[in-house]
Parts: structure tokens; sequence; C-alpha cells
């Protein structure tokens, strides 16, 4: 099942039973996308240590071939961070950060979700919200609401992959 940030942040105020049935699912459906995401920082860190670590042996081999007449520490991390090799893995590196921080932001946002159901329900016992009321048919509309989610799974907080150039 997809992620709809947008619809899924949103809360019901007159199906806050209905609300807090899917609270638990959503919280661990947010929670995975998070760890996958912060899976993805450590591949991509990975990726990039190696990609160093490849690029510094060779600049060790073939200095002449990076134009350095004199091999020193900082010589080498000058030209490494100039390599294309280089730049792109640390493209990715970000790239793939800033999506896991986006993704602890989403998880932080269903647990303040829980938060503001927990004082509509206080607000609720407190007749805050009293009026004339039709009873309610909640495993209909628990049905409706699941529906309706797998319905809007278009939009993505998963990372879109770029088309290659």
């Amino acid at each position: 099942m997809e992620l709809d940030y947008e619809q899924d942040i949103r809360i019901d105020p007159e199906a806050l039973d209905v609300e807090w049935l899917g609270q638990a699912d959503l919280m661990r459906r947010y929670t995975r996308h998070a760890a996958e995401m912060k899976r993805e920082v450590d591949e991509a860190k990975e990726r990039l240590e190696v990609g160093k670590a490849t690029i510094e042996m060779d600049i060790r081999a073939n200095p002449d071939k990076y134009g350095l007449s004199k091999v020193t520490e900082s010589a080498i991390q000058s030209v490494m961070v100039l390599q294309d090799e280089y730049r792109q893995l640390m493209k990715e590196y970000i790239d793939a950060k800033y999506e896991a921080d986006i993704a602890i932001g989403a998880v932080r946002a269903v647990d303040q979700r829980k938060s503001a159901l927990e004082e509509l329900v206080r607000l609720l016992g407190s007749s805050y919200f009293a009026g004339p009321r039709i009873p309610r048919d909640l495993a209909t509309e628990w049905i409706q609401e699941r529906q309706r989610k797998e319905e809007n799974a278009k939009v993505k907080i998963r990372k879109h992959k770029k088309k290659e150039e």
C-alpha cells in the first residue's frame, strides 16, 4: 500500500473512532518507510566510501593522470572531490539523506496526529461537540475509509528515481 501523506495526516473530527482504528497501522507504515529510507542512506554512504577509496587508490597509483607532482593527503583529497564519480556518489548520498529526513518528519507528523486525536477525544468526552447525533455504523465507515485510502494511493512520499540522462 502506497503512502499518501497529505491524506493520511488529515483527521475527520466526525469519525474519531474510525481515525483511531487506523492510527496504529498508519504509524507502522510510516515508521517502516522511515526505516527503509534510513537503510538507503546507509547503502548510499557505503557506496560513497567504496567509491572514495577506489578513487584515492587510483590517484595514488597514477598521480600524473590527475596532474599531481607531489602526492600528499590534502592533494589527494582536493583532486578526489573534483572527480565526477565522487560528486555523483556524494549527490546520491545527500539525496538519500534528504529523503530519510522527510520520512522521519512524516513519522513525527503521524505521532502528532495521534496527540491531536487524543485531544479531540477529550473534547468530545467533555461534550465540546455536543449536539443532536444520528447513530453511526462503524463497521461500514471503517470499510469505506480503507477503500478510500486504497483508491488514493497515487501520491507517494517514497523517493522518485530520476531518469538517467
